[in-house]
């Protein structure tokens, strides 16, 4: 992963990516998978991702070493907060002016502060464990930028109400946000949705979309 930055900030198009290490769980934990990453990637254009997958060494590269890989392209559909300090989707097409019904990605990250950092793992095997019990959510990782303090998860989920269900429906849930806020927990955080509309590969085995 350290190698393939140089490259990665060559790549025409590219207009903001992280490389993301991943957890051993679903979500969020201490340990880390030393064989799972992510790249999260916001592109000028579709063009442009296509030309990365069929021409960038590195997308051959991932593609010959994987013995498994998934793929998923996404529409923003609204988001909040900053990312190093950037807004990454700043200049896309925006939310479609339809209302959307059909499966939602969410990816919440935050940078966390130092001194909240066993308030903040305190919470998280209760918050793991009703993400568990959702049986709208088809798929979820957590993964970071570094060890301990930059932390996110992604999660796919059948729709709108069941993201909402899981986000606001839990008293311990609703507990850790409003902690959040009153503690001041983080020190940057970004919070979006998307529309997943093409995937391709499987994760654990299958496509959590299909």
């Amino acid at each position: 992963m350290a190698f393939d930055r140089p490259l990665l900030r060559r790549t025409s198009g590219l207009l903001f990516h992280r490389l993301l290490g991943t957890g051993r769980a679903a979500s969020m934990s201490l340990g880390a998978d030393l064989r799972r990453w992510a790249l999260f990637a916001v592109w000028r254009e579709e063009a442009a991702l296509e030309a990365f997958l069929c021409r960038s060494p590195i997308a051959e590269r991932w593609r010959g070493q994987a013995r498994e890989s998934w793929h998923v392209r996404l529409a923003p559909l609204a988001w909040r907060g900053r990312w190093g300090g950037l807004d990454p989707f700043a200049g896309t097409a925006g939310p479609p002016r339809a209302a959307h019904e059909g499966p939602l990605a969410v990816l919440t990250r935050a940078s966390i502060r130092p001194s909240r950092l066993a308030a903040f793992y305190r919470s998280v095997p209760r918050v793991d464990r009703l993400l568990a019990e959702q049986r709208g959510c088809l798929a979820s990782v957590g993964v970071g930028e570094w060890p301990l303090a930059r932390q996110a998860t992604f999660s796919l989920w059948r729709g709108a109400d069941e993201v909402n269900g899981f986000a606001y429906g839990d008293a311990a849930h609703r507990t850790v946000i409003e902690r959040v806020r009153s503690e001041d927990w983080y020190a940057e955080e970004l919070f979006a949705r998307f529309i997943p509309y093409a995937s391709q590969g499987s994760w654990n085995g299958a496509d959590p979309l299909a």
